[in-house]
């Protein structure tokens, strides 16, 4: 087996090719443009059995990925944690492109259990519209804000309700009396509201066109109590694939509501909370969990009788998200049985 290792930049992609022992092969650099990828495959035909290892840097590698697996090449990702430990360990001093991309197919070769890149499917589409539809509620509060000190500026005695400047109705109000001032602090309050009413406009059509996205894909996710539209977007767009993870427990370390094991000797069984994994993920599962600690679904129950065992709040949300994790992969499995191709349906149930 020859493992190629890919270190990518802007302009070019250098790879380097080693053999199952590590021993290096070759060395190429590539255009990242789709005939430099075509080159790159060509040049890789030399080698029996090959594997590229791409470090996880989706914007810079996205391409590159799609191209070798439109060509039929098998694709690894690399989390970048992995490289400090491969430069440690490498024979050669220093750092260049070479040497980095050595790294990427050391790190690939040492650790067999890393995800496998496939093409791009619905939950890319998920992601994509609801990473954009964040920057918008982003772009949306910072243009309230704005709003609201300008408003105060005008007339301290006008009350805005709580999350009004999300209601068309609220600010169409708000335009109609600032006709009737004059002034530069009225006129840009004015341009405000006409961006703000604009972005709740997009804001409330992404979010329509991810309901019927989730609904087609994701049922049985959606039947959670307590996970709503967008929480079941963000988990299916950070999830890529319920199938790249082994079982529950490699979800709930992905999820970050696995426990990190720190004893020794005696102290057998020690854990501390585990501050890593994906943190968006882990948001998504505690709003469902505090959703349910208000009565929606078992959580409550759960919660009260964690309370009995002694466990304080935070104890007992954090062991909600744990078992919420476990549900959630259950639903993510059970979607992608049923929409899934016969590949992924053997892979799931092995």
């Amino acid at each position: 087996m020859v493992m190629i290792g890919t270190d990518s930049h802007k302009r070019t992609h250098t790879v380097v090719a080693v053999d199952a022992v590590g021993r290096r092969l070759g060395v190429k650099t590539v255009r990242t443009n789709s005939d430099g990828h075509l080159e790159l495959v060509r040049w890789s035909v030399q080698f029996d059995e090959v594997s590229f290892a791409l470090e996880d840097c989706r914007h810079l590698t996205r391409r590159l990925e799609a191209d070798l697996l439109v060509a039929g090449c098998r694709v690894i990702r690399v989390p970048t944690k992995l490289m400090a430990g491969a430069r440690r360990a490498a024979r050669e001093p220093g750092k260049s492109d070479p040497i980095d991309a050595e790294a990427v197919a050391l790190a690939a070769l040492r650790h067999p259990d890393l995800p496998v890149a496939e093409l791009d499917g619905p939950a890319r589409e998920v992601k994509l519209l609801s990473d954009h539809r964040h920057d918008l509620v982003v772009q949306r509060t910072r243009i309230a804000s704005q709003i609201r000190w300008y408003l105060h500026e005008l007339d301290p005695d006008l009350l805005i309700p709580s999350r009004g400047l999300r209601r068309h109705c609220v600010v169409a109000r708000l335009r109609v009396e600032l006709d009737r001032v004059d002034g530069v602090v009225a006129r840009l309050t004015r341009n405000l509201l006409a961006r703000c009413d604009e972005l709740n406009r997009q804001i409330n059509a992404l979010e329509v066109e991810l309901r019927d996205l989730v609904r087609r894909i994701a049922p049985s996710l959606l039947s959670i109590p307590g996970c709503g539209v967008l929480s079941a977007a963000v988990m299916i767009g950070e999830t890529a694939g319920v199938h790249r993870f082994r079982d529950k427990d490699a979800f709930a370390r992905f999820t970050g509501t696995a426990p990190v094991p720190v004893w020794s000797g005696a102290s057998a069984g020690k854990v501390r909370l585990n501050r890593g994994g994906n943190r968006t993920m882990n948001c998504a599962l505690h709003m469902i969990a505090i959703t349910q600690a208000r009565g929606i679904g078992a959580g409550a129950a759960y919660l009260a009788k964690q309370h009995a065992r002694g466990k304080d709040k935070t104890a007992a949300l954090r062991l909600l998200r744990r078992r919420l994790s476990d549900t959630v992969f259950s639903a993510l499995r059970t979607d992608q049985l049923a929409a899934a191709p016969a590949s992924i349906v053997t892979a799931l149930a092995a």
